[in-house]
């Protein structure tokens, strides 16, 4: 893969055979980010479970302190007077089963995160090959199930994310933007950390953080130390 000339001088920054640790990453990151727009700083850890086995996997979700810099699209699926407390709440759209054709038929994707009540479950899940694939299933571990609409809302608009091991075992999460300075980038990381951390299968056998890279969307990646992890 041929690198532009950006990427090659920001590629010189970083030492390939270096593990750094987080706050010096941080700032490493924050100077390899030379795109013409804002760039999401985002954090890759390998972890050592497997995923196939029901015991060892990982999905939560964290409010990170600073949110993520991105505006994100919210919809709930609710009945009755929970379309309008979700609205209120700041939801993009909300709604019930009228919105199933406009996803199904339509191809109406217009929103990054979905939420529903538990009594909606039934008719989400009629989307489960258009919405899963995505990963945009509501899923009570991500706290995107609940009849809590305002929570989840203001949870999401707030910089909630949401983390889960991929097919090969790998968190991808986002942590923050190019733009945000060193000390917001670092909460951000902190508390993604932690809720990993607490989120290790009691069944995994092993090392759990195999190893963590730091990288900007255009940018090349920053290996981290993960000893203490």
């Amino acid at each position: 893969m041929k690198h532009g000339k950006k990427y090659v001088e920001a590629a010189k920054l970083v030492d390939r055979a270096k593990y750094y640790e987080s706050a010096e990453a941080i700032e490493l990151v924050k100077k390899t980010a030379t795109a013409k727009f804002d760039e999401t700083v985002e954090l890759h850890l390998r972890t050592g479970c497997d995923g196939r086995h029901a015991e060892q996997q990982i999905r939560g979700a964290v409010v990170l302190p600073h949110g993520t810099g991105k505006t994100v699209k919210v919809l709930v699926f609710a009945k009755g007077p929970k379309v309008d407390e979700a609205l209120a709440a700041g939801a993009d759209y909300a709604g019930g089963e009228e919105l199933i054709p406009k996803i199904q038929n339509d191809g109406w994707l217009d929103f990054d995160v979905v939420v529903a009540t538990p009594d909606m479950m039934g008719v989400v899940g009629r989307l489960g090959k258009v919405l899963g694939p995505k990963g945009l299933m509501p899923n009570p571990k991500a706290g995107t199930v609940t009849m809590d609409v305002t929570k989840a809302v203001n949870d999401i608009k707030a910089g909630k994310i949401e983390y889960r091991l991929d097919k090969a075992n790998i968190i991808h999460v986002p942590v923050g933007k190019a733009s945000f300075t060193e000390e917001a980038l670092s909460d951000n990381f902190n508390a993604l950390m932690d809720a990993i951390l607490k989120a290790k299968p009691a069944a995994l056998k092993g090392q759990y953080i195999k190893s963590a890279t730091l990288t900007t969307t255009m940018g090349p990646g920053v290996r981290l130390s993960v000893a203490k992890y």
